[in-house]
């Protein structure tokens, strides 16, 4: 793992790691050659050409980075997480009550290309 990558992974509040963890997995699934650096001060999933940015905080992770549309209709399914500007906010609370599939539809509309 980049050292980066490392210490901001190492820094993320105890509330939140499980979610990034799951979200982290999920990634590694769906595309096992998904390189991870920080950009922006975040780590960035990138595969290809494509980028999914994942940042945690102390009480939610944020996706940031995909086009309109390209979200495998996580939006669309659940409107009250974005805040109207390419970003989901997920609160682990929440999280809970959401399937992988759909956090995995999230994650190949943002990375399929």
């Amino acid at each position: 793992m980049d050292p980066d990558v490392q210490t901001y992974v190492q820094a993320i509040p105890a509330t939140t790691r499980p979610l990034f963890d799951r979200i982290d997995a999920l990634v590694h699934e769906l595309h096992p050659e998904v390189e991870i650096l920080i950009t922006y001060d975040m780590p960035t999933h990138q595969v290809g050409t494509r980028r999914l940015y994942v940042a945690a905080w102390k009480n939610w992770v944020s996706f940031y980075g995909w086009s309109e549309g390209q979200d495998g209709g996580f939006v669309e399914r659940h409107p009250e997480l974005s805040s109207g500007q390419g970003t989901i906010k997920l609160t682990p609370k929440v999280a809970d009550g959401i399937a992988d599939d759909e956090v995995r539809a999230l994650i190949g509309g943002a990375l399929d290309g």
